[in-house]
């Protein structure tokens, strides 16, 4: 079993930074690759990134790519998302999520076993 924290959400101006955490208690988080989720009102849970066990391979969702930074340490139990030039399109609860199942390759909410309970952000115009 994992459990994840998620921590560093709030309020910022568009072209804006912000950096989330997960932390995540259990022995296994070393183990799994971890995935950032995303979640506005009124739409489908999407696909933000992944990083791979040792964190050297990254995938990230196309509407992030170059904007969005995903890295862990795992001597902490804790992965971040580094967000910079932020957009109001960005506004959402993050999620961050692992389980067994998850590759390096895992986009698909279903593919995630734990998940932390968010964190909002708000990106103002």
């Amino acid at each position: 079993q994992v459990q994840l924290v998620e921590s560093g959400g709030g309020l910022v101006q568009a072209g804006g930074s912000l950096r989330l955490s997960c932390g995540a208690s259990g022995r296994t988080f070393s183990n799994y690759p971890m995935g950032w989720f995303r979640q506005a009102p009124g739409k489908e849970r999407e696909f933000v990134a992944v990083i791979n066990w040792s964190g050297a391979y990254t995938n990230y969702a196309e509407s992030v790519k170059g904007r969005f930074t995903i890295s862990r340490d795992n001597a902490k139990n804790t992965v971040y998302l580094e967000m910079n030039s932020l957009k109001p399109e960005d506004t959402a609860v993050y999620y961050c999520a692992t389980g067994p199942a998850v590759t390096s390759y895992s986009r698909r909410p279903g593919d995630y076993a734990y998940w932390g309970q968010g964190t909002q952000i708000t990106v103002s115009s």
